[in-house]
């Protein structure tokens, strides 16, 4: 992939200062970016290395449906609003780079491998069946029927039609490509400081001794959102790091007529964990993930690896079989009440699109929206005002909303 160009002409001023300054060159920095450009504004990224990030370890299952959890109501209407949108996000964005990202439309199937995981899937499925969301119960039996290579002890589970994939690096190189083709002009180094005058953001210092000065600053850095220096700390946002670890196998050839090994992601809880697999139309299988409060720790460890593939071997006997071909460890960025933040914050000039956690794939299509639009008008279309930052601060933002979740309930 060619570096972007040094400078552009849709991306400055004639005083060389863009309208955004997007400081974060993750899947969602980067979507952010694009669509702005795509609203005519000039706009500039900050980042070390632009395409890096959680979208590097991140499965990228399509899951509002399979993902929905107590408490978590109100962000199901945006993640199935992202869903939606997929699709034709797909088609701009694949036309856009010249690249696929690897959208399938496969499904997932959520299975049991003892009673209380059976009880666990049935309350589930209650939830969803209140939520409207459209799942299928099957028998054990019909399970193996779908995917022939899951355990002879599969007691039943949930078929989501609905729930797609994407690869997400293939996204994020896909992003990168359509910015650059955009003109949006990147600063491959880290923003140590929000500069602010006036009460207003004015911009950001970067570690190269440069001030970049933008009519807006967006600040989409991940689970580093929380560590920008400069930020008055009314609108810092919440958002701390939490740890996954992936393996990535590779899934041979079928025979000729054969089955594949798996059709579509399958989901399950063994033994309480959580656990995923999710096969490419490249022939990798990813398998995932740990959920750590680690802080900023990154170690692939032994006991996590041992761990996923026990897991997965009871789900999928055959997978140790596969050989090994990566181990991972990304870091989720996380907001108190799992949902991201997103749009103006009390600083004038200052805007948020961080603390996605598990979502942040899903979320990329409705993000990109919803942030153009916040760029541009100054306030958040209605599905997204529930995300303010606002929420998490004393002071309103402009157009906020706070959001109203149920108490949660265990599953």
């Amino acid at each position: 992939m060619p570096p972007p160009a040094s400078s552009s002409s849709s991306s400055t001023s004639a005083t060389g200062q863009p309208d955004v300054l997007v400081i974060g060159g993750g899947i969602i920095g980067l979507v952010t970016a694009w669509r702005a450009a795509g609203r005519g504004l000039r706009v500039a990224l900050a980042d070390p290395a632009p395409g890096g990030g959680a979208a590097q370890v991140a499965a990228g299952m399509l899951a509002a449906v399979t993902e929905l959890h107590y408490g978590e109501q109100t962000l199901l209407g945006l993640n199935l609003a992202s869903a939606r949108r997929y699709p034709q996000f797909t088609a701009e964005l694949e036309e856009a780079s010249g690249q696929r990202i690897g959208y399938r439309r496969c499904g997932t199937l959520a299975v049991a491998l003892d009673a209380d995981d059976r009880a666990h899937l049935r309350e589930l499925h209650a939830l969803q069946t209140r939520s409207g969301l459209d799942s299928q119960w099957l028998t054990g039996r019909e399970c193996r029927r779908l995917e022939p290579m899951l355990a002879p002890g599969v007691r039943g589970g949930l078929r989501v039609d609905g729930d797609h994939q994407v690869d997400p690096r293939r996204l994020a190189g896909a992003l990168l490509i359509a910015c650059e083709r955009a003109g949006v002009l990147f600063h491959r180094v880290r923003a140590e400081r929000l500069t602010v005058a006036g009460g207003r953001a004015t911009g950001a210092g970067l570690s190269d001794g440069t001030l970049l000065s933008a009519g807006q600053v967006v600040l989409a850095a991940g689970s580093h959102s929380g560590q920008l220096a400069g930020v008055p700390e009314e609108v810092l946002p919440p958002v701390r790091p939490v740890k996954g670890q992936v393996l990535r196998l590779r899934i041979p050839e079928p025979p000729a007529g054969g089955p594949p090994f798996l059709s579509r992601t399958v989901r399950a809880v063994v033994r309480g964990t959580p656990l995923y697999l999710v096969p490419r139309e490249t022939g990798e299988l990813v398998v995932g993930a740990t959920s750590e409060e680690l802080g900023w720790d990154v170690t692939v460890t032994a006991g996590g690896v041992y761990e996923l593939l026990r897991d997965a071997h009871e789900l999928v006997p055959g997978i140790t079989e596969l050989p090994l071909v990566e181990t991972c460890a990304g870091l989720r960025p996380t907001s108190p009440d799992n949902a991201p933040l997103l749009g103006p914050t009390a600083l004038a000039g200052f805007q948020l699109a961080t603390g996605h956690f598990r979502n942040g794939v899903l979320l990329t299509p409705v993000t990109g929206d919803a942030m153009a639009e916040a760029l541009t008008s100054g306030r958040l279309p209605e599905e997204a005002r529930p995300f303010s930052p606002a929420r998490f601060s004393p002071v309103t933002s402009p157009g906020a909303e706070p959001v109203r979740v149920p108490e949660e309930q265990p599953v």
